[in-house]
Order: structure tokens, then C-alpha cells, then sequence
């Protein structure tokens, strides 16, 4: 004859496993997207500096009569990073955006972006 199952301790074997494969799973799942996080903040970093950067060569640049965006698009790139737009504005600023692909699962989400603006400091009387 076959065993009866009784309600009990045997009817609940092996739950205790399955527990604790939902939180290592969970744990992982966790860990991952730190990681993605902390990729994409350095990302971002990384594409403000380049940005910020290549705002002040490009403005040095065209203060001293070369080439500001080639100038920007120099420095940026020696960053780590990618020229997206430079653009002189009026009395000697120079506007740049860069932007950096996140390592990692981040990368997926898509490219950090940053906008830097170098130049001299408005006058208090072009404020007014």
C-alpha cells in the first residue's frame, strides 16, 4: 500500500529552498541595478568633465583667434567623450554638448549627456 500524505511537516518540504532562491534571486537583481546605476552616474560625470572641459578650450580658443569648436571638439574627445554640438554664442562664449555611452548594462538605456558654457562674465551694465 501507498503512503498517505499527512498534513504536516512532509507536506511542506523543500519550501525553505525555494525561499531562498526568491532572495538570492532578488539580492541579484538588486545588485544589477546598482551597478547600472552607478555606470550611468559615471557616465554622466565623465560627460560633464568632457563638457565642461572643451566649454573652456573652445572659448580660450576663439579668444585667441583659432578655431574654437575644432578646439572643443579636441578636448572633449581627449576626455573620453563625443563632440555633440558646439556653438559660438555672442561676446566670446562658447556653448558645448558631449555626450558618453554608460558601460555595462547602462549602456542600454543610452548615451549621458552634458551642456557646458565658457566666456568672459557678462558686464554689470549689458545686465541691466
Amino acid at each position: 500500500m501507498g503512503r498517505a500524505v499527512r498534513p504536516g511537516r512532509d507536506s511542506e518540504r523543500g519550501a525553505g529552498t525555494v525561499l531562498v532562491l526568491g532572495v538570492v534571486a532578488a539580492a541579484m537583481l538588486l545588485a544589477v541595478g546598482i551597478a547600472a546605476l552607478g555606470a550611468a552616474q559615471n557616465a554622466r560625470g565623465a560627460a560633464q568633465a568632457a563638457a565642461d572641459l572643451g566649454a573652456l578650450a573652445g572659448a580660450t580658443a576663439l579668444r585667441d583667434g583659432f578655431d574654437p569648436c575644432g578646439t572643443a571638439g579636441a578636448a572633449v574627445t581627449r576626455n573620453g567623450a563625443e563632440l555633440a554640438a558646439c556653438e559660438v554664442l555672442g561676446g566670446g562664449v562658447v556653448r558645448v554638448v558631449a555626450t558618453r555611452a554608460a558601460v555595462g548594462p547602462a549602456g542600454e538605456l543610452g548615451s549621458a549627456r552634458a551642456t557646458a558654457r565658457a566666456g568672459p562674465r557678462e558686464s554689470a551694465t549689458a545686465r541691466r
